[in-house]
């Protein structure tokens, strides 16, 4: 998460510099950090700014699963974590998911693929994905 990105999620959610590193239990410094780009912003917080966002968006919207949004077939199913424990609206903070039939090793992998999902796109937008069309699978 870039320092620009970290600035825009603290404004929608209409916080001050001091509320939000409340809310994260981070020093003000930290949140100045992050907000110049002096700091990368740490793994945990991005976490919990995009699981902030993804709740603040979606009170009322009902998302698909994600397998279901990505046609996941049965045995990848039945290996991948958001699957096991019914969390398919969750698979984006989950780790060892199987997007895209891979393991990412690390949240800065993971979080690289899942910012390309409908899945997570559409829960930040607070809609609902819909299943591609016929033009998105064959470009997919």
């Amino acid at each position: 998460m870039t320092g620009p990105e970290f600035t825009a999620l603290r404004k929608r959610f209409g916080k001050t510099q001091k509320q939000m590193a409340q809310l994260l239990g981070v020093s003000i410094k930290a949140v100045h950090s992050y907000e110049q780009g002096w700091r990368s912003v740490p793994d945990h917080v991005e976490k919990q700014l995009l699981l902030l966002a993804v709740s603040a968006n979606n009170r009322h919207a009902r998302q698909k699963d994600c397998w279901v949004i990505n046609k996941c077939p049965a045995a990848t199913r039945r290996l991948c974590p958001a699957w096991e424990f019914n969390r398919g609206t969750l698979c984006w903070l989950i780790n060892g998911t199987l997007c895209n039939g891979t393991v990412h090793k690390t949240w800065k992998e993971k979080i690289r693929v899942c910012r390309s999902c409908r899945v997570l796109a559409a829960l930040l937008k607070g809609t609902p994905a819909q299943k591609p069309s016929t033009k998105e699978e064959q470009t997919a």
